[in-house]
């Protein structure tokens, strides 16, 4: 007799999806027939689940191992991803490749010549991966060619050990291998984690990011790179994810390792709420390891500004934020609620009506002049100093030789237009020396121009006026008197305080103060040795912050650097033979000297009609009032710098009332090269 064997046996497959490995694509429209999609009886396709295990390096260097959707879009992947986080804006950040210093060392474009490889990939995706097949690091995949892809590798094949991309995986105090050379078996092939860790990366809500640990993993410190020069600077910027692709069509598999960072250097709402820890400690993080690793520069007094707020902040955080102020109080004792919603509604109101209120007299057209000393560069070198009679007035910047010159009505010996100019302070606090330098835009270059003011108070008062004017706008505008105060908070905290610093005993920490934790290699060996001291008179400025506040001042401070959010490309404009470097910015393209950095053209979002990429031969079109410029990119591909372009342009239409609901239609419209 028969015997019948029941199977209790279920299994929930509501997060499988079918994978075609040969084209690299999901087979994610339920409605569409086998055929529509063209498979054929000799297809092999993988029903997998579409949510798998990835590492992932937070701005701050940890690494988390999460699930994430491997089956959406990047960018809704990153929406995600922020949510379980609790980031905020998750618009602002994407994923991307972490690279290796071989990366830095040849253009993308060059490395795809030399290989000889031909991708068949849809015309609108991002196909960087470095060059060597078979590589474990997720990145030196996809210039693989998707429609041939390599042989699978036996289970039994020893990984090759890698500390950038984690080959081997320890779990438990077990340690598995996992294939990541991009096999046909969409990498499944390696040995999984058990069970009961897979399950524990369903939930990051035990995981805090408001606060992160002191100094980072030896491993972590030595992934980072350290460009040498402008070039590799912008070779740094080829391993960002397309947006558009899911991450499984990017040549990532189970277990990769992927960096989250804030690509998009334009931030909503940055203010010191509880609400907004995480994601202000996450972008302090990025802000400091960018400084640290001289991928922005800063002067002297900056960088000493920079490690006083980074010890504030080291202090707040060991003392879990009680750290007293000189009065004795708490410097960081959390505000009533009702304190909190005047507050919020002080800054609605500053916010609505733009500001404090304008001059009666709408009639009268405010101008700023005084005595300054100017000088403009000749052709090999800059000429000396001379003393004049300058004046700024809508926009429009004028030098005489004497104010009685002015008055009388002459000819201005100078006359420049401030609106596109680059306005890049030059201001030492600590010497008395306060410059100003202006690339004001010609017809076909930037003409340089130096301002030097005798005092702060007149500094503070021609960068406020030269940063408006840049921006199209007069000094009848409200934010002229906050810009001014801006400047002046900013200089008075670089100003050291000798008889205020804390004493180098009071705390333990101070004790093992490392400057190569607090400062950039250039400045180590002229401040190594006095370097306790100049960091404790600097600090005396910040040392009643509390945590919020140092972190958002740490970030405020950097966005006024010159070099700040600017994302750079080397590319080849249309007719011309030599790599040049050019610089996009939240409102703005800059093209930059390669070897110099000095900016020879500015182009202008608000003066920019349409941007184009022709996808068969990826070069890149961007149409402006002035005219048009057609490139091709050299270090990336043509797709990211399209969506530097799409995405800032998405950010700048955000408001208040619309930005709760994150429009990703509108975003893919305007990065994806489609519509």
């Amino acid at each position: 007799m028969a015997s019948k064997f029941v199977l209790d046996f279920k299994k929930d497959w509501s997060d499988h999806a079918l994978w075609w490995p040969t084209r690299n694509k999901w087979l994610s429209r339920p409605k569409h027939t086998l055929d529509q999609y063209g498979v054929h009886a000799d297809a092999a396709l993988h029903f997998t689940p579409m949510h798998k295990p990835l590492r992932i390096q937070l701005p701050d260097l940890r690494y988390i191992d999460c699930k994430i959707d491997f089956s959406i879009d990047t960018f809704s992947a990153v929406v995600q991803l922020c949510k379980s986080l609790g980031i905020r804006h998750p618009e602002e950040l994407s994923l991307c490749y972490p690279l290796e210093p071989s990366h830095l060392k040849q253009n993308y474009q060059n490395l795809k010549e030399a290989k000889k490889i031909k991708s068949s990939q849809p015309p609108d995706t991002n196909t960087f991966i470095a060059a060597t097949r078979g590589s474990s690091n997720s990145l030196d995949r996809s210039l693989a060619c998707p429609a041939t892809p390599p042989p699978p590798r036996s289970l039994s094949a020893t990984p090759v050990a890698s500390q950038q991309n984690g080959t081997l995986r320890r779990y438990g105090g077990h340690i598995y291998s996992t294939q990541s050379d991009g096999s046909s078996d969409g990498g499944y092939c390696g040995t999984p984690p058990r069970a009961a860790s897979m399950d524990a990366l369903d939930s990051l809500a035990d995981l805090s990011l408001a606060d992160s640990p002191l100094e980072p993993d030896s491993q972590s410190r030595e992934s980072l790179l350290t460009p040498k020069s402008l070039m590799e600077r912008a070779r740094m910027n080829v391993g960002w994810l397309d947006s558009s692709l899911s991450i499984m069509e990017q040549y990532v598999r189970e277990w990769d390792t992927l960096q989250l960072r804030f690509k998009f250097y334009s931030f909503f709402d940055l203010t010191p709420r509880a609400q907004d820890a995480s994601r202000l400690n996450q972008l302090y993080q990025q802000a400091r390891w960018q400084i640290l690793n001289q991928e922005v520069h800063c002067t002297e007094e900056e960088m000493l500004l920079f490690a006083a707020l980074q010890l504030q902040i080291e202090l707040q955080t060991l003392t879990g934020g009680g750290l007293e102020a000189a009065d004795g109080t708490n410097a960081n004792v959390s505000v009533a609620p009702e304190d909190e919603i005047d507050a919020a509604l002080s800054e609605l109101q500053v916010q609505l009506e733009g500001g404090p209120p304008t001059r009666p007299d709408i009639t009268h057209v405010p101008e700023l002049a005084g005595y300054l000393k100017y000088r403009g560069r000749q052709r090999f070198t800059l000429r000396a100093y001379k003393r004049g009679w300058v004046s700024c007035r809508d926009g429009e910047l004028r030098i005489h030789s004497s104010r009685d010159s002015a008055a009388k009505g002459d000819a201005p010996s100078y006359k420049f237009e401030l609106r596109g100019a680059e306005v890049t302070p030059d201001a030492h606090p600590a010497s008395g020396r306060y410059g100003i330098k202006l690339e004001v835009p010609s017809e076909d270059t930037m003409q340089e121009v130096w301002l030097k003011c005798e005092n702060e108070d007149q500094y503070a008062e021609w960068v406020a006026a030269c940063r408006l004017g840049s921006r199209g706008r007069s000094l009848a505008d409200a934010s002229f008197s906050s810009e001014v105060a801006t400047v002046k908070s900013l200089l008075a905290l670089q100003r050291p305080q000798p008889g205020a610093a804390l004493n180098q005993h009071s705390l333990p920490h101070l004790d093992h103060l490392q400057p190569e934790n607090y400062l950039a290699p250039r400045f180590l060996k002229k401040l190594k040795s006095k370097f306790t001291q100049r960091v404790l008179e600097s600090h005396a400025n910040v040392k009643d912050l509390p945590l919020l506040e140092a972190k958002l001042q740490y970030i405020k401070t950097w966005q006024n650097l010159p070099d700040y959010g600017q994302t750079l490309f080397i590319v080849r404009f249309m007719g011309h033979r030599k790599d040049e470097i050019i610089s996009i910015a939240n409102n703005r393209i800059m093209r930059l000297d390669p070897s110099t950095g000095d900016h020879i053209k500015t182009w202008r979002f608000s003066t920019m009609k349409a941007w184009n990429v022709n996808w068969e031969i990826k070069h890149m079109m961007v149409q402006f009032e002035e005219g048009s410029i057609i490139f091709s990119v050299q270090s990336a591909d043509c797709k990211v710098v399209h969506e530097f372009i799409g995405g800032y342009i998405f950010l700048s239409m955000r408001s208040k009332d619309a930005n709760q609901n994150l429009d990703e239609e509108l975003f893919h419209k305007l990065t994806g090269g489609w519509t």
